[in-house]
């Protein structure tokens, strides 16, 4: 069976990733891996958080990952797509990577845009970074003008 990782941010861009993954899996009968990558918060400062603060930032994220995962999966079920999820902390990119190449994906499907400029400028685009490393072939989804 076909395998397709789903890489999502739960961003504007999230919707139309789902879709172009769900359209692509219907026609392969391919089975679907949404996987959000939890990164940790970016310290721009000698300040920085404490270890506490940073660990209470990440399990919210993971539980606030886990409830919008659970409702992406309850609409790929009620379409008839055969899904699961999965999160990882750390580098969205090497989360990415390392999760298509131990499921052996046959395509990743992904947003070309989903964090805001300035995330991309301070951490890097998440796209770019796949795509030079990606294990199998990379569907990348435009932004809609209504995104």
């Amino acid at each position: 069976m076909k395998k397709i990782l789903a890489p999502i941010d739960f961003s504007p861009a999230t919707a139309h990733v789902l879709e172009a993954a769900t359209s692509l899996a219907a026609d392969l009968d391919a089975e679907i891996t949404l996987f959000h990558s939890i990164q940790p918060p970016t310290v721009t400062s000698d300040y920085g958080l404490a270890m506490e603060n940073v660990q209470e930032i990440v399990a919210v994220s993971e539980k606030t990952a886990q409830r919008q995962l659970e409702h992406s999966l309850r609409m790929l079920s009620d379409r008839g797509i055969k899904a699961h999820s999965e999160s990882a902390a750390g580098s969205a990119v090497n989360a990415i990577v390392s999760k298509a190449a131990d499921m052996d994906a046959s395509y990743i499907v992904m947003g070309s845009h989903g964090h805001t400029a300035l995330y991309d400028l301070l951490v890097g685009s998440t796209t770019h970074g796949v795509l030079k490393d990606s294990p199998c072939p990379v569907v990348i989804v435009p932004p809609h003008k209504d995104s």
